[in-house]
């Protein structure tokens, strides 16, 4: 198989392994034999990718590594951008190309735009759900095991900005960290001991916000509290550092949240529960 197309636009994402990987789990030892047997083998295709539902178009590059990694003469013309609000009918890309290799890759192309699109979609109709409230929107760390980067990459595609990618990224002391602790003030205090910086703690009490700001916390992350609770601890708060609303947050909810005041609102199932686009590729 021929050197992928490197899609540079993702930072800290090998896509050759994933396209490489991706090729081999759905082409098996015996490769398309469907297409072998239906198609000559000096047959050319055309075909158009597009969406049948308005979207925010994500991972249109990594599409095309998907195409030219089995033909890598293949012609591929952009027609849209990652990002791109687009009505349903919309021509996403046009791929000219060997009509075998252009099959054998459609459903790995599909799947994963698909996929990112579907996040990238979620995403936006959250943020467009608190815009003018001055609150940002943040994805977290539920995504499918080996597709974090892509699926936050997804995420900022929609608007939302990026949360710790790993653990290694940034600390966050939750609930569990603080029982096995002895309570916020002794697990804030550890952290700082350590010599952590930015440490995030999240606390679900009024109670556990001064002692975890007396201990030093830089952010606070306040944890399935509605708006009455989010707007009283916001006032206690009164600025001293930044706060996070988290817990409980959808698409009916959240411009309640944001209008308590908090800086910031971290949404899980912009990645967890995101459906697929429906995108499609058709003969042309």
């Amino acid at each position: 198989m021929s050197q992928p197309y490197r899609c540079a636009v993702i930072d800290g994402f090998d896509t050759a392994a994933f396209v490489a990987a991706t090729l081999a789990e759905d082409m098996g030892q015996g490769g398309d034999i469907t297409s072998a047997a239906v198609i000559p083998a000096g047959a050319r295709l055309t075909a158009v990718m597009d969406s049948r539902d308005p979207v925010v178009v994500a991972g249109l590059p990594l599409a095309a590594a998907f195409f030219r990694a089995l033909d890598p003469a293949c012609t591929i013309t952009m027609l849209a951008s990652d990002g791109d609000a687009v009505p349903a009918g919309t021509d996403l890309m046009r791929i000219e190309g060997n009509a075998r290799a252009l099959l054998t890759a459609e459903r790995s192309a599909l799947n994963t735009v698909q996929h990112l699109t579907g996040i990238a979609t979620m995403t936006r109709q959250y943020v467009d759900a608190i815009a003018g409230t001055g609150a940002v929107l943040l994805d977290t760390r539920k995504t499918l095991p080996g597709l974090r980067a892509l699926e936050k990459y997804a995420t900022r595609m929609g608007g939302a900005t990026n949360h710790r990618m790993r653990l290694d990224d940034g600390v966050m002391i939750k609930d569990n960290h603080i029982a096995v602790a002895g309570g916020v003030e002794r697990a804030v205090r550890a952290a700082k001991a350590a010599g952590l910086k930015g440490v995030v703690v999240e606390v679900d009490r009024i109670d556990q916000i001064e002692p975890a700001l007396q201990a030093g916390a830089d952010r606070l992350l306040l944890d399935n509290m509605g708006p009455d609770l989010l707007r009283e601890a916001v006032a206690l708060i009164a600025g001293r550092v930044p706060t996070e609303a988290s817990g409980g947050v959808n698409l009916q909810t959240i411009r309640a949240i944001a209008e308590t005041g908090v800086s910031f609102i971290s949404v899980g199932r912009i990645t967890q529960s995101a459906p697929a686009a429906d995108i499609g590729l058709d003969f042309a």
